[in-house]
Protein backbone atom coordinates (compact mmCIF):
# COMPACT_ATOMS: atom_id res chain seq x y z
CA UNK A 1 0.00 0.00 0.00
CA UNK A 2 1.20 3.49 -0.89
CA UNK A 3 0.23 6.72 0.81
CA UNK A 4 -0.60 9.29 -1.85
CA UNK A 5 -1.03 13.03 -1.46
CA UNK A 6 -2.68 15.36 -3.96
CA UNK A 7 -1.60 18.97 -3.45
CA UNK A 8 -4.08 21.34 -5.09
CA UNK A 9 -4.41 25.10 -5.18
CA UNK A 10 -8.22 25.24 -5.26
CA UNK A 11 -11.18 23.02 -4.40
CA UNK A 12 -12.05 21.03 -7.55
CA UNK A 13 -8.44 20.81 -8.81
CA UNK A 14 -8.07 17.55 -6.86
CA UNK A 15 -10.87 16.09 -9.02
CA UNK A 16 -10.13 17.79 -12.35
CA UNK A 17 -6.47 16.86 -12.28
CA UNK A 18 -6.47 13.28 -11.13
CA UNK A 19 -9.89 12.20 -9.83
CA UNK A 20 -10.09 9.09 -12.00
CA UNK A 21 -6.55 8.03 -11.16
CA UNK A 22 -7.02 8.54 -7.43
CA UNK A 23 -10.26 6.53 -7.48
CA UNK A 24 -8.42 3.70 -9.26
CA UNK A 25 -5.50 3.84 -6.81
CA UNK A 26 -7.90 3.67 -3.86
CA UNK A 27 -9.67 0.68 -5.41
CA UNK A 28 -6.26 -0.96 -5.69
CA UNK A 29 -5.73 -0.59 -1.94
CA UNK A 30 -3.81 2.66 -1.62
CA UNK A 31 -4.48 5.40 0.92
CA UNK A 32 -5.06 8.84 -0.60
CA UNK A 33 -5.22 12.34 0.86
CA UNK A 34 -5.97 15.75 -0.65
CA UNK A 35 -4.40 19.00 0.54
CA UNK A 36 -6.27 22.06 -0.76
CA UNK A 37 -4.42 25.28 -0.14
CA UNK A 38 -7.04 27.98 -0.79
CA UNK A 39 -10.80 28.51 -0.67
CA UNK A 40 -10.93 29.03 -4.44
CA UNK A 41 -13.49 31.80 -4.07
CA UNK A 42 -12.26 35.05 -2.51
CA UNK A 43 -10.78 36.55 -5.70
CA UNK A 44 -14.19 36.58 -7.38
CA UNK A 45 -15.85 39.04 -5.03
CA UNK A 46 -15.18 42.29 -3.26
CA UNK A 47 -13.63 41.52 0.11
CA UNK A 48 -16.63 43.13 1.82
CA UNK A 49 -19.20 41.11 -0.10
CA UNK A 50 -21.58 39.05 2.01
CA UNK A 51 -21.33 36.35 -0.66
CA UNK A 52 -17.73 35.55 0.20
CA UNK A 53 -18.34 33.70 3.47
CA UNK A 54 -21.37 31.88 2.08
CA UNK A 55 -19.55 30.76 -1.06
CA UNK A 56 -16.49 29.61 0.88
CA UNK A 57 -18.78 27.45 3.02
CA UNK A 58 -20.53 26.05 -0.05
CA UNK A 59 -17.24 25.27 -1.79
CA UNK A 60 -16.02 23.47 1.33
CA UNK A 61 -19.19 21.37 1.46
CA UNK A 62 -18.84 20.60 -2.26
CA UNK A 63 -15.28 19.46 -1.70
CA UNK A 64 -16.23 17.12 1.14
CA UNK A 65 -19.02 15.59 -0.97
CA UNK A 66 -16.67 15.10 -3.93
CA UNK A 67 -14.04 13.61 -1.63
CA UNK A 68 -16.48 10.96 -0.43
CA UNK A 69 -17.24 9.88 -4.00
CA UNK A 70 -13.57 9.47 -4.85
CA UNK A 71 -12.73 7.91 -1.49
CA UNK A 72 -10.03 10.23 -0.15
CA UNK A 73 -9.16 9.17 3.39
CA UNK A 74 -9.01 12.83 4.35
CA UNK A 75 -9.24 16.19 2.61
CA UNK A 76 -7.25 18.89 4.35
CA UNK A 77 -7.90 22.61 3.92
CA UNK A 78 -5.66 25.66 4.29
CA UNK A 79 -6.56 29.35 4.22
CA UNK A 80 -4.35 30.95 1.60
CA UNK A 81 -6.23 33.54 -0.48
CA UNK A 82 -7.46 32.48 -3.90
CA UNK A 83 -5.38 33.71 -6.86
CA UNK A 84 -3.10 35.60 -4.49
CA UNK A 85 -0.32 33.09 -3.90
CA UNK A 86 2.11 35.53 -5.53
CA UNK A 87 1.44 37.90 -2.61
CA UNK A 88 2.55 35.29 -0.07
CA UNK A 89 6.12 34.37 0.81
CA UNK A 90 6.88 31.11 -0.99
CA UNK A 91 8.41 29.85 2.25
CA UNK A 92 5.01 30.04 3.98
CA UNK A 93 3.47 27.75 1.38
CA UNK A 94 6.49 25.44 1.45
CA UNK A 95 6.33 25.09 5.23
CA UNK A 96 2.61 24.33 5.10
CA UNK A 97 3.16 21.56 2.56
CA UNK A 98 6.14 20.23 4.49
CA UNK A 99 3.99 20.03 7.62
CA UNK A 100 1.47 17.75 5.91
CA UNK A 101 4.16 15.68 4.22
CA UNK A 102 5.62 15.09 7.67
CA UNK A 103 2.21 14.08 9.06
CA UNK A 104 1.11 11.85 6.17
CA UNK A 105 4.48 10.59 4.90
CA UNK A 106 3.30 10.04 1.32
CA UNK A 107 5.48 8.13 -1.10
CA UNK A 108 3.66 9.65 -4.11
CA UNK A 109 2.52 13.23 -4.76
CA UNK A 110 0.34 14.59 -7.55
CA UNK A 111 0.23 18.34 -8.08
CA UNK A 112 -0.17 21.11 -10.64
CA UNK A 113 1.90 21.54 -13.77
CA UNK A 114 4.56 24.24 -13.65
CA UNK A 115 3.41 25.74 -16.98
CA UNK A 116 -0.24 26.34 -16.07
CA UNK A 117 -1.76 29.71 -16.90
CA UNK A 118 -3.02 30.08 -13.33
CA UNK A 119 -0.41 31.74 -11.09
CA UNK A 120 -1.52 29.79 -8.01
CA UNK A 121 -0.85 26.53 -9.86
CA UNK A 122 2.65 27.64 -10.84
CA UNK A 123 3.51 28.59 -7.28
CA UNK A 124 2.07 25.38 -5.84
CA UNK A 125 4.34 23.39 -8.14
CA UNK A 126 7.37 25.40 -6.99
CA UNK A 127 6.40 24.91 -3.36
CA UNK A 128 5.87 21.16 -3.80
CA UNK A 129 9.17 20.78 -5.62
CA UNK A 130 10.91 22.61 -2.79
CA UNK A 131 9.06 20.62 -0.13
CA UNK A 132 10.10 17.31 -1.71
CA UNK A 133 13.80 17.94 -2.15
CA UNK A 134 15.25 14.42 -2.49
CA UNK A 135 17.11 14.29 0.79
CA UNK A 136 17.60 11.08 2.73
CA UNK A 137 14.63 11.70 5.04
CA UNK A 138 12.14 12.67 2.31
CA UNK A 139 9.39 10.02 2.03
CA UNK A 140 8.27 11.17 -1.45
CA UNK A 141 9.67 8.88 -4.14
CA UNK A 142 7.37 9.82 -7.03
CA UNK A 143 6.26 13.29 -8.09
CA UNK A 144 3.72 13.85 -10.89
CA UNK A 145 2.13 16.93 -12.45
CA UNK A 146 -1.45 16.76 -13.63
CA UNK A 147 -3.35 18.70 -16.26
CA UNK A 148 -5.93 21.17 -14.95
CA UNK A 149 -8.52 21.92 -17.60
CA UNK A 150 -8.86 25.64 -18.38
CA UNK A 151 -5.38 26.27 -16.96
CA UNK A 152 -2.89 23.86 -18.55
CA UNK A 153 -4.13 24.01 -22.14
CA UNK A 154 -4.73 27.78 -22.11
CA UNK A 155 -1.04 28.64 -21.84
CA UNK A 156 -0.43 29.39 -25.51
CA UNK A 157 3.04 30.91 -25.23
CA UNK A 158 6.40 29.91 -23.81
CA UNK A 159 8.13 26.58 -23.59
CA UNK A 160 6.46 25.15 -20.49
CA UNK A 161 3.71 23.21 -22.23
CA UNK A 162 2.01 20.22 -20.64
CA UNK A 163 3.71 17.28 -22.35
CA UNK A 164 2.68 14.11 -20.49
CA UNK A 165 4.81 10.99 -20.28
CA UNK A 166 2.74 8.93 -17.84
CA UNK A 167 -0.83 7.78 -18.47
CA UNK A 168 -3.44 6.02 -16.33
CA UNK A 169 -6.36 4.08 -17.81
CA UNK A 170 -9.53 5.39 -16.13
CA UNK A 171 -12.12 3.46 -18.13
CA UNK A 172 -13.56 2.07 -14.89
CA UNK A 173 -13.39 5.30 -12.87
CA UNK A 174 -14.29 8.12 -15.25
CA UNK A 175 -17.93 7.95 -14.11
CA UNK A 176 -16.78 8.50 -10.51
CA UNK A 177 -14.69 11.50 -11.58
CA UNK A 178 -17.65 13.04 -13.37
CA UNK A 179 -19.95 12.40 -10.40
CA UNK A 180 -17.44 14.05 -8.08
CA UNK A 181 -17.11 17.07 -10.36
CA UNK A 182 -20.88 17.49 -10.37
CA UNK A 183 -20.59 18.22 -6.65
CA UNK A 184 -18.81 21.41 -7.72
CA UNK A 185 -21.84 22.70 -9.57
CA UNK A 186 -20.67 26.32 -9.29
CA UNK A 187 -17.43 25.44 -11.09
CA UNK A 188 -18.92 23.54 -14.00
CA UNK A 189 -19.52 25.39 -17.25
CA UNK A 190 -21.49 24.69 -20.41
CA UNK A 191 -19.83 22.85 -23.28
CA UNK A 192 -17.58 23.64 -25.13
CA UNK A 193 -15.88 25.05 -22.03
CA UNK A 194 -13.15 22.56 -21.00
CA UNK A 195 -14.50 22.54 -17.45
CA UNK A 196 -17.82 21.04 -18.47
CA UNK A 197 -18.72 17.38 -17.98
CA UNK A 198 -18.50 16.92 -21.76
CA UNK A 199 -15.14 18.71 -21.81
CA UNK A 200 -13.76 16.50 -19.05
CA UNK A 201 -14.92 13.37 -20.84
CA UNK A 202 -13.52 14.64 -24.14
CA UNK A 203 -10.12 15.23 -22.53
CA UNK A 204 -10.11 11.70 -21.06
CA UNK A 205 -11.10 10.26 -24.41
CA UNK A 206 -8.37 12.24 -26.17
CA UNK A 207 -5.63 10.98 -23.82
CA UNK A 208 -7.06 7.48 -24.17
CA UNK A 209 -6.56 7.63 -27.94
CA UNK A 210 -2.93 8.59 -27.35
CA UNK A 211 -2.21 5.38 -25.43
CA UNK A 212 -4.73 2.90 -26.84
CA UNK A 213 -7.57 2.85 -24.34
CA UNK A 214 -10.99 4.43 -24.12
CA UNK A 215 -10.29 6.97 -21.37
CA UNK A 216 -7.10 8.07 -19.63
CA UNK A 217 -5.63 10.77 -17.42
CA UNK A 218 -2.25 12.18 -18.37
CA UNK A 219 0.65 13.27 -16.16
CA UNK A 220 4.20 14.51 -16.39
CA UNK A 221 6.55 12.47 -14.24
CA UNK A 222 8.98 14.86 -12.57
CA UNK A 223 10.95 12.38 -10.49
CA UNK A 224 10.80 8.73 -9.50
CA UNK A 225 13.21 7.00 -7.14
CA UNK A 226 13.27 3.19 -7.04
Amino acid sequence: MNKILVVAAHPDDEILGCGGTIKRLIKEGNECYALILSDGTTSRYDSQSKQVEENIKTRLEDSIAASKIIGYKETLFCNFKDNSFDNVDLLSIVKTIEKYISLIEPSIIFTHHYGDLNIDHQIVFKAVQTSTRPMIDCPVKELYCFETLSASEWNFVGGDKFVPNYFVNIENTLADKLSAMKCYNSELRKYPHPRSTEGIETSARRWGTVVGCNFAEAFELIRKVV
